[in-house]
């Protein structure tokens, strides 16, 4: 049987740009729905299948970009996101990614780049279950403070309830949680998350960290679990009693 292809929505209000990427996607092997908003959104998302990732414009008549990547992910949804924006300003890649989203690409764009990044993001999917090889922990579950955390079945709980991750998060998340009591720069921990697709924009992980100790810490001003090594990087600290 031949495998399902991926499916992406592309959600922009764009008519020129969504039949581009409509017919360019298509071309290169995944099924595209095509959403002019977030209201076309709501209808689409209650009939099944599943969608694998959404291309996600930041400028949306109605309900922005922003408030539905906020929105998806405070619903638990953790379908993985690139946002788009006509903006490139720093501040508006960094809000996307606060808000929830796996990546970020300003606009305009090469569709070729557009394409890399989407194959990017679904390769770490799969690829996230399997644990490097330099740390294994027990039966793929690592427990710190109130928490527990299953790399392969790709979820954390707090006290049994459950913690949403994005894709993002998680691959974090697993990054520092295989790599114990290790100081790890932001390039290294950029290369465990993205590997060959890392960004020279290191900075991203500082906003990934700080997203991750929200949820995470009790006080993240004094993380105990997630602390940065001024000069160097992070280290996660499972066994953390005091900051």
């Amino acid at each position: 049987m031949m495998p399902s292809r991926p499916r992406i929505l592309v959600l922009d209000d764009d008519l020129r740009l969504r039949e581009l990427l409509h017919r360019y996607l298509t071309e290169q092997g995944f099924q595209v729905t095509p959403v002019p908003d977030a209201a076309a959104l709501t209808k689409i998302w209650a009939t099944p299948p599943a969608h694998d990732l959404m291309v996600l414009d930041l400028m949306l008549p109605g309900e922005d970009g922003l408030a539905v990547c906020r929105r998806l992910r405070d619903e638990g949804n953790m379908i993985p996101i690139i946002m788009l924006t006509a903006k490139g300003h720093d501040n508006d890649r960094i809000l996307g990614l606060n808000a929830g989203a796996d990546d970020y690409l300003p606009k305009p764009f090469n569709p070729k780049e557009l394409l890399a990044r989407i194959h990017a993001v679904l390769r770490r999917r799969p690829a996230e279950a399997r644990l490097p090889q330099q740390v294994a922990p027990v039966g793929d579950t690592l427990a710190f403070g109130e928490f527990t955390f299953h790399l392969l079945q790709r979820s954390l709980f707090r006290s049994g309830a459950p913690v949403p991750l994005s894709s993002s998060e998680f691959s974090l998340l697993r990054a520092l949680a295989t790599h114990p009591h290790e100081a790890l720069s932001r390039e290294k921990l950029t290369d465990l998350v993205r590997g060959r697709e890392r960004e020279t924009f290191d900075r991203s992980i500082d906003v990934q960290i700080s997203r991750l100790r929200r949820l995470l810490e009790e006080d993240p001003g004094q993380p105990r679990h997630i602390r940065t090594v001024w000069g160097i990087g992070y280290v996660f600290v499972p066994d953390a009693t005091t900051p």
